[in-house]
């Protein structure tokens, strides 16, 4: 009896291995479906130092909670080398490229926990200091005009429950 659990549990992780290996987001959705389900407030929060230390963010409530497996290609080429020094167009190409790789040669397939929430509320930064700092900027969720009952996506592990 051991040597079929044994088996089986070494089938689950070979078949989970075939589809990528998982990302902590995805980990997360897995692990407790019901704090994903529809309807549920959550909010993505950034701080942006150096912009009066202020945290902003964007809340709304889950429309859809997922494990994706996708692709990891490489980074997009920026002319900066520090990303301090990016333009908001070279920085918004890495972060819709993000998560990504150095190089062809480490390029692989994993699984992201994907949640799309329907928007409600936002705070985000206008200092021009803050435009390679993080997804929101003047009023914008990466390349998006952010508006009211809009849906966006993102990684689980970047959300966090807020109150009702």
């Amino acid at each position: 009896m051991r040597f079929l659990a044994l088996l089986l549990a070494l089938a689950a992780s070979l078949a989970a291995a075939a589809d990528g290996e998982l990302r902590p987001s995805a980990r997360l959705l897995l692990a407790d479906p019901e704090a994903w389900r529809n309807g549920r407030c959550v909010i993505y929060r950034e701080s942006n130092p150096g912009v009066a230390d202020a945290v902003f963010h964007v809340r709304g409530r889950i429309v859809a909670a997922d494990v994706h497996t996708r692709r990891l290609a490489p980074c997009p080429q920026v002319s900066a080398r520090e990303v301090e020094n990016f333009t908001r167009e070279e920085f918004n190409r890495l972060l819709l490229a993000y998560p990504c790789v150095s190089s062809d040669n480490y390029a692989r397939d994993v699984q992201s926990g994907m949640v799309r929430l329907r928007v409600d509320q936002w705070e985000t930064p206008h200092a021009r200091r803050a435009a390679s700092g993080g997804r929101l900027y003047r009023g914008m969720f990466i390349d998006t005009k952010l508006e009211q009952g809009m849906e966006i996506e993102l990684e689980a592990d970047l959300l966090g429950a807020c109150q009702e």
